[in-house]
């Protein structure tokens, strides 16, 4: 199945100064051709002219719909075959079967204890506090 990439340009709004165009109308064919023959040298193919509705603003607040013409044009994407297989992706369908083991990595090492710690010192009361500041201060 052949696969297409799609550009869309605007179409020209004027018609082009060129030499044996003398009316309005030549000039614009003249711009088409111009377009049509830069866009082949490019490797695209002419599909058709569309004209479509765009939105803009007008003003602060104020919307319109105006109607752009655009030119499309195509191009053949490179053959599958070419192309690198795409990732495969996780589904939700299942294997009949049993499920594969997953294998966890190596768990960390447990923290080693502290050879000795030291003693935590008790915790002293408000009031032995005083009684203790009151002895060293009648020392």
């Amino acid at each position: 199945m052949q696969h297409y990439e799609y550009k869309v340009i605007p179409a020209p709004d004027r018609g082009e100064k060129a030499r044996g165009a003398k009316t309005p109308g030549d000039r614009f064919a003249q711009a088409m051709t111009s377009v049509l023959n830069r866009m082949a040298r490019e490797g695209w193919d002419y599909v058709r002219a569309e004209m479509l509705p765009s939105e803009e603003r007008s003003g602060l607040t104020r919307r319109v719909t105006v109607y752009h013409n655009m030119l499309v044009f195509r191009r053949p994407v490179e053959a599958a075959a070419d192309r690198p297989a795409p990732p495969r992706q996780l589904t939700a369908e299942a294997v009949e079967g049993k499920a594969p083991r997953l294998e966890s990595p190596a768990a960390p090492p447990a923290p080693e204890a502290k050879a000795e710690a030291a003693p935590e010192p008790a915790e002293e009361t408000p009031a032995e506090t005083v009684t203790e500041t009151a002895e060293t201060k009648a020392t």
